[in-house]
């Protein structure tokens, strides 16, 4: 692997990934210069603040250069979009890839906004990320010891190594998978617990006053670890649902029968059936730790 020195690399989207990406790629020397869009105005605030780019705009027009990376980093909503604009803008061979977490909506998007062949796309999905949304909450460390899923258009394209490259230069793991498992896999490991966050916590919220207040001043670990989930940006879950709704749709179905007979077996007081369930639930926490992939960011440990 042969680090590569960007000159200049355009980020759209400074929020929680996009500040944290400046951030790792200023850290590990991957780029001379690195610019921004954003359309949030406080956004663009604390990114001057903050003194994360060289630039930023809120429209990639306002930019006479071009650039030798492009990272998409906002929802999923706005994808066509952008890639209709970057279609109009890039002018030269240039890498783009992206962080969203469907990948079989962000190649038809891209499949229908994009005919310049100046653009070499490669589709990805780090899986790192906080419950919190902005630029001040950025991590240089981010992506360190996590996967990062790449789901090539075409498998021969000459450019994916230079785009693997940059996300293992960062620290990332890097897994090769077709977009339709890419979408099916996550549905399970990310937007079905993310989705019953959500859940609890509005079934929380909507009992009567007086337990809603006990329920929040007594939370336990269990709930805390919901509403964490639960603080995540709703712009960004409110896409992925949208655009991954038949996986998403697919494994609700299998976990509600599978919650379904943790029902029967409590109301049949069957303890074995409890005890092996969560027995094998605790060995797959087990392989999870052992991967390395259990640890969590502290904020306020923040390593820029």
């Amino acid at each position: 692997m042969v680090k590569k020195n960007f000159n200049s690399v355009l980020i759209i989207g400074m929020g929680l990934i996009g500040s944290s990406l400046s951030r790792a790629i200023y850290k590990n020397h991957l780029a001379t210069n690195i610019f921004g869009i954003d359309t949030n105005e406080d956004v663009i605030k604390k990114c001057k603040e903050l003194n994360l780019l060289v630039q930023i705009n809120t429209n990639i027009n306002n930019y006479k250069q071009q650039f030798d990376l492009i990272i998409i980093c906002t929802p999923l909503g706005t994808y066509k979009e952008i890639f209709s604009s970057l279609n109009q803008f890039v002018t030269q061979s240039t890498l783009v890839t992206d962080v969203g977490s469907t990948k079989v909506s962000t190649i038809q998007d891209f499949k229908e906004q994009v005919t310049n062949t100046n653009i070499k796309f490669l589709p990805s999905h780090p899986i790192a990320g906080l419950e919190k949304s902005g630029p001040e909450y950025g991590i240089a460390n981010l992506f360190e010891n996590r996967f990062c899923i790449i789901t090539p258009i075409n498998k021969n394209d000459s450019f994916i190594d230079e785009i693997t490259d940059m996300w293992k230069q960062i620290g990332m793991k890097i897994e090769i998978m077709d977009s339709e498992r890419h979408d099916r896999v996550l549905a399970m490991t990310s937007h079905i617990p993310q989705l019953i966050a959500f859940s609890v916590v509005t079934t929380a919220t909507e009992l009567e006053s007086h337990m809603k207040d006990e329920i929040i001043k007594y939370s336990a670990a269990g709930f805390r670890d919901f509403t964490r989930l639960a603080g995540s940006d709703p712009i960004m879950w409110r896409d992925v649902y949208s655009k991954n709704k038949d996986a998403v749709l697919e494994m609700l179905g299998r976990f509600s029968e599978d919650l379904s007979t943790f029902q029967k077996a409590i109301r049949n007081n069957d303890l074995q059936f409890l005890e092996n369930k969560f027995s094998n639930s605790r060995e797959i926490r087990k392989l999870i730790e052992d991967l390395g992939q259990a640890g969590t960011f502290d904020p306020t440990e923040r390593k820029n």
